[in-house]
Formats: structure tokens, sequence, C-alpha cells
């Protein structure tokens, strides 16, 4: 069963989903809604070495439905999904969001 995970950042990067997941992902355009981006700075190594930068964008919840942020939403497997949770730092928790296209998918958001 595949798995529907939304990236508005660096997960996008096809030298992060090659070092991450190892391979390119397909996805298809959308916007997560209700959310707005910000800014964090990444300290950690490995997450620093793979994406390049040192800051990476963030969302948070504000629950207005004209926030919205724009993004890909890539179907994986469950063994990626493992694999983005691991990549992902400690700022960030994975949840279930609303998209602009009527489908629901996971994407890493500000952690509350």
């Amino acid at each position: 069963m595949s798995e529907r995970l939304f990236s508005y950042g660096t997960l996008q990067q096809e030298n992060v989903q090659l070092a991450t997941f190892g391979r390119l992902l397909t996805g298809a355009t959308d916007e997560l809604i209700g959310f707005k981006q910000e800014m964090v700075e990444i300290a950690d190594p490995d997450v620093l070495a793979k994406s390049g930068e040192r800051f990476h964008p963030i969302v948070t919840h504000t629950g207005n439905d004209a926030d919205r942020v724009a993004g890909t939403m890539f179907e994986i497997s469950a063994a990626e999904l493992a694999a983005a949770d691991r990549y992902e730092v400690q700022d960030y928790e994975r949840t279930q969001a609303q998209l602009a296209s009527g489908k629901t998918a996971w994407v890493y958001a500000k952690r509350a």
C-alpha cells in the first residue's frame, strides 16, 4: 500500500530524494490548506550534508483556509515514509493534512 507525502521543502530536491530514498520520486503539484510557511535553522550534520541548506522551510497549522503552501504530493511506500521520518529533524512532526486537490497526505509540520 502506498502513502501520500506532501513536500514543500527539501524532500522535493533530487539530491535529497536520492540520499533518503535511493531513487527520484514522481509527484504532482498541490497546495497545503490552512498552513503558513516560515524557516527553521538546521543543525543536524546528516541533514545538512544531504540538503546542502542551513535553513529549511517549515509549516505551521493556522486553520485558515486562505493560508496555503505550494508543494508536491508524492506516492511513496511505507518504508520510504519511515526513511523520511529519519531524515526530518526534531523541529518537525508528521501529521495528516488536507490538500487543495481534495486528497489527504502526510506532511512534516512544526512540532507543537
